[in-house]
């Protein structure tokens, strides 16, 4: 269904609210709840422009230093600094970005507050985000090696399993910040 409705929004305008839809209903579905066809389309309208806000300037952003590193690829050995540099970024793009649609979904922040917010999670748990890295790293290689998974399992392997993981850190989180406080 996120293929399709990245489709249907013609793709820019479409990748924001069939992510923010894809993770709305892989919450519910993680959380025990029922869903619906109907879900995804329902969340789909309804975020649209807001998740279009909050999603394509990231996906600008990975686009940007995607092209950056295949550009330094090709220099060769004398782009090796801007190379490393390049990556360095995609690695910490990648670490915040894999809390973004989770956090989306299950808290109600302003819109400006999920990038610092998912910055902030990726900085302070680190064991949390390599996890989450390792997996996305696992799924990015098994799609490699056979590319033809990616538009059957991959992107909705990810957003599962991404929000599975996520779900639990932030309970785990909740839990200790909690605790703290009753200190």
């Amino acid at each position: 269904m996120w293929i399709a409705f990245t489709l249907l929004g013609g793709v820019v305008l479409g990748l924001g609210p069939a992510t923010v839809a894809a993770y709305s209903v892989a919450r519910r579905h993680a959380r025990g709840e029922s869903i619906h066809w109907g879900d995804f389309w329902s969340v789909y309208r309804r975020e649209f422009v807001r998740a279009s806000l909050l999603i394509l300037p990231v996906a600008v952003l990975a686009t940007v230093l995607i092209g950056n590193y295949l550009y330094f690829i090709v220099q060769g050995p004398g782009s090796g600094a801007l190379r490393i540099a390049t990556f360095t970024a995609l690695l910490v793009l990648a670490a915040v970005g894999a809390y973004i649609g989770p956090l989306y979904a299950h808290y109600e922040l302003p819109l400006w507050g999920y990038i610092p917010k998912a910055s902030l999670l990726s900085l302070t748990r680190p064991a949390s985000t390599v996890l989450l890295l390792c997996v996305l790293w696992a799924i990015v290689y098994v799609t490699m090696t056979a590319p033809f998974l990616a538009p059957l399992i991959s992107i909705g392997s990810w957003i599962y399993v991404n929000t599975w993981l996520c779900l639990r850190f932030f309970e785990e989180n909740e839990a200790r910040l909690h605790s703290k406080g009753n200190q």
